[in-house]
């Protein structure tokens, strides 16, 4: 196939290679708006404490255990789902915000060890900045991932 085979509009039609790239061109660009306003709307509405140590109440607990079973498959399959599509927003060429959706996909899955890698994930400082500019924005406080001590200010002194 020669060069401007490639890349030629022949009486109107596209080929079949350049058609190929501009529906691959507007794929990108609607996962990139997608996966900016999916990952904006869940951290914006996050209470500041969710990084906290605190310990949390269970997914549905008063539910039957058939319907909290299903609930924690759907969550713990999207929770994948969006590491997974976090892993390709990641890599070189591909548009989107690989490093918050793989957070996000963390926050729904259940496993051990789970808080200490949602904890080490939001507290690189640059993935910290951009989340607290974000909720700045929506007129929310910022995420805190320590508690104060009692009698300690804003200035650390008391």
């Amino acid at each position: 196939m020669s060069p401007g085979l490639l890349l030629s509009v022949n009486a109107g039609k596209w080929s079949f290679p350049l058609w190929s790239v501009a529906l691959f061109v507007l794929a990108s660009l609607v996962m990139f708006a997608l996966s900016l306003a999916v990952v904006g709307v869940v951290l914006v509405r996050l209470p500041a404490t969710y990084f906290l140590g605190r310990p949390r109440r269970g997914l549905w607990i008063d539910q039957h255990p058939a319907v909290r079973w299903f609930g924690l498959f759907l969550k713990n399959a999207l929770g994948y789902g969006l590491i997974a599509l976090g892993a390709l927003l990641s890599l070189p060429g591909i548009p989107g915000q690989g490093i918050l959706t793989i957070l996000l996909g963390v926050m729904l899955v259940d496993f051990p060890g789970k808080r200490k890698l949602e904890r080490w994930l939001i507290g690189m400082p640059r993935v910290l900045g951009r989340v607290n500019r974000l909720r700045a924005r929506f007129a929310k406080p910022p995420l805190v991932l320590e508690e104060k001590k009692r009698g300690e200010n804003d200035r650390g002194t008391q």
